[in-house]
Parts: structure tokens; sequence; C-alpha cells
């Protein structure tokens, strides 16, 4: 190999990627090993080129020969020299190609460094956006929350603004009520001083008549011999009249004594059938606790095997619940009977042994009759327009409190004094906030009881299938109105007084139906308004038409009928409540007999009130109208109560008929009319 091949560099495109890779990633590190291998490659030349010696001394050489190696050293010389030129000439070609290949590297890379920094700047305006549009975004949800909350508070603003309007017109309409009541007393005072006034100039009326009378006596008395024949014929002629009028007295007390003797027997037929009645369901309960002492027995006897080693099960005495009044199948087989709701007897059991009955009370003596209750209602009214407004407010706030406070807790809803006090009295201010509620469930039962007093005034507006949404609508606002109320979609399943209900598609149907009954011919051949309003409210409740508060609807509507008789509402006792809901079982007597009472009841509680009233009055001022008849004794409103109880068994019988035929006609009319 020559020092030409030794020496030179590989050329450009046999270099290596690997070469080209390391030139890139050191552009500025200069080449120095051209530089260093010069004098290596010259060493070496010498080293080549130079004769080795030898062993022994050569010969001498002549002058030709000197000659001929001077001139062969001179072209050896020239052509080292040539060498080295154009090598020196390469290198520095070499080196100026990497001096601009360098150059270019340099270039490119800084070309992708500004690349670099632009890719940067453009991240950082990008960034730079999106952080302005995040902060645009975020201005944007302030605004709507702002808005929101102004859309909010406006709301609230607008409903304050509707209770506020709804408030003025309530305190509108108690001016216009207040107003009415006192224009109405005036007009009665107005015909009181009337009154006054024609009694007086009857009074004149009559000392002119009397003192012509006494002047006609003087004129008689002159003519006394003349006219003492015609006198004896007068007196004759007016002991006969008065020996006629006996006779006809006579005959008219003894049809009294008569017909009292066929009412008392009467009574006494009705009290005995009652008995009855109690004697026999005194021996359904004397079965009941028969049957429970069997079974509890029974569960002691089994706990003694099981604590041997049995396993037979036994139900507590106080596990089956008592299911009188509820529906009997009789569509079990072989004829057999069974309760809904309570296990019959095991085969092999022994049937519980009945107790002995209870004593009958013999009815009482029959008492004789007093006034009728519209006549005594009517005497309490005119009594209440005599007082004075304060006792009358006074009187009229305490009745509606004891209405909301006993007919809510016939529903299970107790309120205390301080609640319907708050609810009922215009002079409370602010209500607390956990009083709300209640108190507005109060007012709106006011409302139904105000909208019941109306129905009494206007007689000529029908009792329709709307009057009974109405009730609803005014005790629950929250379900719509008249036309958009909707029944009941489901049977209750607690069922905790197991009485009866209708099946959610033929409530419209049965509805309709005690309409319909109530306007009918019927209600009048009874001629009793306590019947009427007892069926219609005994019905209703049987229905079940609404979810809620179908109870107070059903008193509610019946108060409205006994009112448009004239009659008291019949406010039912809250402890009368069990026995209230044991009489929904089918017991329509019983009905009839609680709303009898709670009349009688409320009219003696009246009337005792007015009378403290009177007493504590001073004695220049005693009731007008009151004074000339006596106060009923209790046995006498008791005997009165009773006289609307006549043929109770065939009311009952009529109600108990009328729900089985309800139930076989109700499924072909409900189809229709749905």
């Amino acid at each position: 190999m020559s020092l030409r091949s030794k020496s030179r560099p590989k050329s450009k495109g046999k270099t290596s990627s690997k070469a080209q890779s390391a030139k890139r990633k050191a552009p500025a590190k200069p080449q120095k090993s051209s530089s260093k291998g010069k004098p290596q490659a010259a060493r070496a030349a010498k080293s080549k080129t130079a004769p080795k010696p030898k062993a022994k001394a050569p010969a001498k050489p002549s002058a030709a020969d000197a000659a001929k190696l001077k001139k062969l050293q001179a072209a050896e010389k020239a052509k080292q020299a040539a060498e080295k030129a154009k090598l020196q000439k390469e290198q520095a070609a070499e080196k100026a190609k990497l001096q601009k290949e360098r150059e270019a590297e340099k270039a490119k890379l800084q070309k992708e460094r500004e690349a670099e920094q632009k890719a940067a700047e453009k991240a950082k305006e990008a960034a730079k956006r999106e952080k302005e549009r995040e902060a645009a975004a975020r201005a944007k949800e302030k605004e709507r929350e702002a808005a929101a909350k102004a859309k909010e508070k406006e709301k609230e603003a607008l409903a304050a603004a509707k209770e506020k309007e709804r408030l003025k017109k309530e305190k509108e309409k108690e001016a216009l009520a207040a107003a009415k009541e006192k224009e109405r007393i005036q007009k009665e005072k107005e015909r009181e001083a009337a009154r006054i006034l024609k009694e007086k100039e009857a009074e004149k009326a009559r000392q002119a008549k009397e003192r012509e009378a006494a002047r006609v006596a003087k004129e008689k008395e002159r003519a006394a011999e003349r006219d003492r024949l015609k006198r004896e014929r007068d007196d004759e002629r007016e002991r006969i009249r008065a020996e006629k009028e006996a006779e006809r007295e006579a005959a008219r007390k003894l049809k009294e004594e008569e017909r009292a003797k066929r009412e008392a027997e009467r009574e006494a037929y009705r009290r005995a059938k009652e008995a009855e009645r109690e004697r026999i369901r005194a021996d359904k309960e004397a079965a009941r606790r028969a049957l429970e002492g069997k079974v509890a027995r029974a569960s002691k006897r089994a706990a003694r095997d099981q604590s041997r080693g049995a396993g037979a099960r036994v139900y507590r005495p106080d596990a089956i619940p008592n299911q009188s009044g509820t529906t009997r199948r009789l569509d079990t087989p072989s004829g057999q009977q069974k309760l809904v709701g309570v296990r019959s007897l095991e085969p092999g059991q022994i049937p519980p042994e009945p107790e002995p009955a209870r004593p009958v009370v013999p009815p009482p003596p029959p008492v004789a009759p007093s006034l009728p209750i519209e006549e005594r209602w009517a005497k309490i009214q005119a009594r209440l327009a005599t007082v004075d407004p304060e006792f009358r407010r006074e009187y009229r706030e305490s009745f509606d409190m004891s209405w909301v406070y006993h007919d809510s807790a016939l529903e299970g809803v107790v309120y205390n004094y301080q609640e319907l006090k708050t609810a009922t009295d215009p002079s409370v201010g602010s209500i607390p906030d956990g009083m709300q509620p209640v108190c507005d469930e109060i007012r709106r039962h006011r409302q139904a009881i105000e909208y019941v007093r109306e129905l009494a005034e206007r007689k000529r507006i029908p009792i329709t299938v709307d009057t009974i949404k109405k009730l609803y609508v005014i005790l629950r606002p929250d379900e719509g109105d008249v036309k958009s109320v909707k029944y009941r979609k489901d049977i209750p399943q607690h069922r905790l007084y197991f009485h009866e209900y209708a099946a959610p598609d033929k409530i419209a149907y049965r509805v309709r139906q005690v309409i319909d009954w109530l306007n009918g011919p019927e209600p009048k051949k009874l001629k009793s308004p306590i019947r009427i309003a007892s069926r219609v409210h005994y019905d209703l409740v049987r229905v079940f038409p609404f979810p809620n508060d179908s109870g107070k609807v059903s008193r509610l509507l019946m108060n409205a009928l006994l009112m448009r008789a004239g009659y008291p509402p019949a406010i039912i006792h809250s402890t009368e409540r069990q026995r209230y809901y044991e009489a929904l079982k089918g017991q329509l007597p019983i009905i009839l007999q609680m709303a009898n009472d709670s009349i009688i009841n409320a009219l003696l509680s009246i009337e005792k009130r007015f009378d403290e009233y009177d007493a504590a009055r001073p004695s220049s001022a005693p009731a007008a109208d009151m004074t000339q008849t006596p106060p009923p004794t209790p046995t006498a409103l008791v005997a009165r109560a009773n006289h609307d109880l006549d043929d109770l068994s065939d009311l009952g019988d009529d109600s108990s008929g009328s729900d089985d035929d309800d139930d076989s006609d109700s499924d072909d009319a409900a189809s229709g009319d749905e």
C-alpha cells in the first residue's frame, strides 16, 4: 500500500452513518485527525522507502552509481514533495468541505432552534388564548349565575306579591263580611225599634178603648134596669158556651194522652229492638273472646310441646285482628264461609265455647216531647243576633275551633289550642316557621266550613259531583281545580279500620249514584234531614273517592245538608272515634244515632252558654224572647232526638242492600261510563 492510499482520508460518500450522526451531534468540533496524521504518514513513508541495512557493509559504489543514486533520490524527493503538496491540497479541500458542512449544519440547527422558538411562542400564544377563553367562560358562567339569582329573586318577589295580594283580598272579604254583619244588625235594630213603636201605639189605643169603655159603663149604669134582662140572657148563653168549650178541652186532652201512649209504645219497641241488637253483638263478642281463649290455650300447649321437641306453629291471640263487619266470601267449597284475613279452624279443632250473654238493661220510661231541633236552632240564632258583637265573635271563633279540632281528630290529626288560636285569630301578625304548614291546614279547613255555610244560605244551588270536588279542592289546593282533580287510583293497603272501599274504576259511578239518590224522590219520602244527611255521609265514606280527606269531605257535605234544612251541624266528638269507625263497617243506624247525639249535645252546650251569658248581664236587659219558654230538660231532649230514629231497622236494611246492589250493578255501569 502506498503512502497516498494510507494518508488519504475516506471520501464523503464512503463515510458511515455513525460518522455522519457524530458529525451532526458535534458540528463545531474541528477535524484534527488530518493534521495529526501528516507527520505519521511521512514517518511511515520514510520508513518504507528507506533501504534496510544489510548485515554486511556493501561495497563502495562507483561515481556513476552515486550520480544515478542521487538522481533517483532527487526524483524521489520531488515525487514525495508533489505527493505532499497534492495531499495538502486534498486535505485543504477536505477541510474546506467539512467547514462548509459544519456551517450548513449550524445553519440547519439555527433554523431548527428558530422553528422551535416559533413553535414555543405559538404554544404560549395558544395557551394565552385558552386562558382568555376560560376566563371569558368563567365570566359568562358568573353572569348566568347572577342572572339566575336575579330571576330567583324576581320569582320570590312575585310570590311575595301574590301572597300579599291574597292576604289583602282576604282582609277585604273579612271587611265586607263585617260590613254586611253590621248592616244586618242595624236592620235588626230598626225592626226592633219599629216593633216597640207599634207596641206603644197599640198601648195608647188600648188605653183609649178603656177610657171609652169606662164612659160607656157609666152610661150603662144609668140604663142598668133597662139592660138587666139582656145581661141575664147573655150570661146564660156564655154559660152554655163555656160548657161546650170544657167538653172540647176534655176530648182534646184524651186524644193527647192516647197519642203520647202510642209514641211511648213505639219508643219502647225501638229500644227493645236496639237491646236485641246489642245482645246479638255481645254474643258475637263473647264468641270472639272464647276463640281467643282457645287460641291462647292452644299456644300454651304448643309451647309445652315445643319444649319437649315438637314443631307445631300456633299464632298468638293478639295476632288475629278483629274482622267484624268485613265481607264474607260465599264461593268457598261445600258451603263454607270464611272471613277475609282470618284463619278458619283447622280440621280436628274444637269450636270455642260461647260465653253467657250480658243482661239487657230495660228501656227507660217514655218522656214528654220537647221543641223540634230546627225551632231550637232558630231560637239560638235569634238570641245570637241580640247579643253584643264581642260575645258573638268569641262564640263563632270557639265554634269554628271546636269544629276543626274534632273533625280533624277523627282523621288522626290532633291540633293544640295554640295552633288553633294562631290560625283563627286575625290579630296574630307573624306565624313561626314551624307552625306555618299547620296553620295553612287549619285555615283551609275553615274555608271549607265557610263554603258549607254559603251552601246552606244559598239553597237554590244544587248539590252535584262538582260540589264534592270543590270541598276537596279547598282542603287540598295542590290537587288542581274542580275540572282537573282526580279520584283515587289505588286501594289503601293499611286497611286500619277494615271498612269496604270502592274499586278505583267504580268510584265515579258510585259518587254519581250517591248524588242521584240525594236528588231523587226517596229523600223526600224520608222527611228527616238527619237521616238523609247521615245516609249520604255513610255512602260517600264507603266509596272513599279521594286519596286523602275523604272523611272530612263526607262530613262537610253532611253538615251542608243539615244546615240547609235549618239544623245545626253534626260535629262528632273526637272521643267517639273508635265507635265511629266501627259503625262504618256496615252499621248506618249507629251513624244516624251519633249524628243525633252530636246535635243534641251541641244544642245543650250552646243553650247553657247563652243562659250563663244572660245571667251575667244586668237585670235591666233580659232576653226578650227566651224568658217566656223554659229550657227543656235533658230527658225531653233525648226523646225529641230519638223521634228521628223511627224505623231504624228499615233504614239499616236499605243501606246494606244498596251496597250489594251497587257492587253487582257497578260493573256494567262503570264499563259504559268510563
